[in-house]
């Protein structure tokens, strides 16, 4: 098993891979292979932190990293963003997911990047030394600064790059996708049914 730079003959294979992993996971159907098809052609991409795990030829885990900002009102600044990540369903745990994000975090930080935001389940990224991004006056654009938003998280390395004030971090835009380009997009791909399920995020 190999963790390795994802190239350009990975593509399709990789989407297949991040499609399936995502499918009707968080709402009916998924797409968050259309983002990491979308990001590769952006100026968002960070081409070297992304990569793939590979066991006899086969992809089976895969990391993105791209670059969004804070909007401190007077500023902004550049802000790395960890995900999608992806593992195999026959491969899943195992530790492949740990072994990507700890692999790529530690490059991040060796290449000098001062922080990384990641959204996702509190309970997975605080093993890597994630925290609540509100610590910091960093709040996801969109939710209210009033509550606390568990799933909006960030690991620090260079504590001097964050201003000390309230600051909003927003995606880069290539992650807000049109369904119908998704739909379309998706027409490439074998067909797989779109439930709804009770464990799916729910519309606010």
């Amino acid at each position: 098993m190999e963790i390795r730079l994802e190239n350009e003959n990975d593509y399709s294979e990789v989407e297949v891979l991040v499609r399936n992993s995502f499918w009707n996971i968080y709402r009916p159907g998924a797409y968050e292979h259309y983002i990491v098809h979308c990001l590769r052609n952006d100026k968002s991409f960070i081409r070297d932190l992304a990569y793939v795990i590979e066991d006899d030829d086969k992809i089976v885990g895969h990391i993105s990293y791209s670059v969004g900002y804070i909007d401190y009102g007077d500023v902004k600044i550049d802000a790395v963003v960890l995900g999608p990540v992806s593992i195999h369903e026959d491969y899943q745990n195992m530790g492949l997911g740990s072994k990507l994000i700890r692999h790529t975090l530690d490059l991040a930080k060796n290449e000098g990047i001062p922080f990384v935001f990641v959204i996702g389940d509190e309970n997975y990224y605080h093993r890597f030394g994630f925290e609540s991004a509100s610590k910091f006056d960093i709040f996801l654009d969109g939710t209210d600064r009033q509550d606390e938003c568990p799933f909006f998280m960030v690991i620090v390395f260079d504590k001097t790059k964050l201003k000390n004030k309230n600051g909003t971090f927003h995606n880069p835009d290539v992650f807000d996708v049109n369904q119908s380009d998704v739909d379309e997009f998706d027409k490439q791909f074998e067909f797989k049914e779109k439930l709804i399920l009770d464990s799916q995020l729910k519309e606010l």
